[in-house]
């Protein structure tokens, strides 16, 4: 394997547009430097969070070219966006993706084989996909949609004896089930990266590498320092996981259009414009939660000890 994915936080980028709905690419250089100036580790583009089910080929490639070069070596990005059905596309998809330069090409873990379909199909499909593109490393993302295929410890063991995949973005919500899979991929370069913000804390115990999830658009500077620093002082690792675990079920609300209003707020150039939810559907009792959350937020970082904050706190 030729590079080792770094441990740490790793946002689910948004995908800022303007109000006539293309993307806005100024808006979107100015995140990027938002998420690096709070410390983040790498950046995960070309997602979910990112609409990439509502984005042309074209758009999701030139997102991350976008995002690769103007991280500028700084921290690493990961894009995954193959959306199609057939395998055959999905393979051009991805060649497109490795084409732009990203650290890691994420694999969609519920494109490779159907529902219920056995983890032999998965397997298989996968081996081709290593075959048309053999160089670079990969990542899996058990992304929730259009259904949610979590990896069996069986199949991530295939995964990290290939050598190829270095990135793992577990969205099971389930410790025993991290557990296993960590142990499957133990002695290997894959890495299991925490999606669910209420497990974080334990999750990183049992030896996960990190956080990424779409919290990380929030609060991305308390991640960092949970994620830093939970083994110096877990007492006081402590209160940033019981705000963030409580906070996540409010983030949830009406996302991505709410992360869209908290950014605005922030003073980033960021509409409330989405493609997967009409931005005129964030209420006023969203907009009071996310500002909220945003007060109580600021009361837990003034809480903390102020050694060792990230770059941005």
């Amino acid at each position: 394997m030729k590079l080792t994915i770094a441990s740490g936080v790793w946002p689910t980028m948004i995908t800022p547009f303007t109000e006539a709905g293309e993307v806005d690419y100024d808006a979107l250089e100015q995140l990027i430097e938002w998420y690096i100036g709070q410390g983040v580790h790498g950046l995960f583009a070309v997602c979910q969070s990112s609409e990439m089910f509502f984005l042309s080929l074209e758009e999701r490639v030139g997102i991350a070219r976008f995002v690769k070069e103007k991280a500028a070596g700084r921290v690493q990005v990961i894009a995954s966006g193959h959306i199609s059905g057939r395998l055959e596309d999905q393979v051009e998809e991805l060649k497109r993706i490795a084409g732009t330069g990203v650290d890691a090409v994420v694999l969609v873990s519920n494109r490779l084989a159907e529902e219920g379909e056995y983890d032999a199909v998965w397997i298989r499909n996968a081996e081709t996909i290593l075959a048309a593109i053999p160089d670079g490393v990969f990542g899996i993302y058990e992304c929730p949609f259009p259904y949610k295929r979590p990896l069996s410890p069986e199949t991530l063991k295939w995964c990290a004896e290939t050598g190829r995949f270095g990135f793992l973005k577990d969205t099971s919500c389930d410790l025993q089930q991290m557990q296993d899979k960590l142990e499957a991929a133990a002695g290997s370069h894959l890495k299991l990266f925490n999606a669910n913000s209420a497990t974080l804390l334990a999750s990183l115990k049992l030896g996960a590498a990190g956080f990424s999830g779409v919290m990380a658009n929030f609060h991305p500077e308390l991640y960092v320092r949970l994620v830093e620093e939970w083994n110096q002082d877990e007492e006081a690792a402590a209160r940033p996981q019981a705000f963030l675990g409580a906070a996540s079920l409010v983030e949830l609300q009406y996302y991505p259009v709410n992360a869209k209003y908290h950014l605005s707020r922030l003073g980033l150039p960021v509409t409330t414009v989405s493609r997967v939810k009409d931005g005129s559907g964030l209420k006023g009792n969203h907009r009071l939660e996310v500002e909220q959350l945003e007060a109580l937020g600021r009361m837990v970082k003034q809480s903390l000890p102020t050694a060792g904050k990230p770059a941005g706190y």
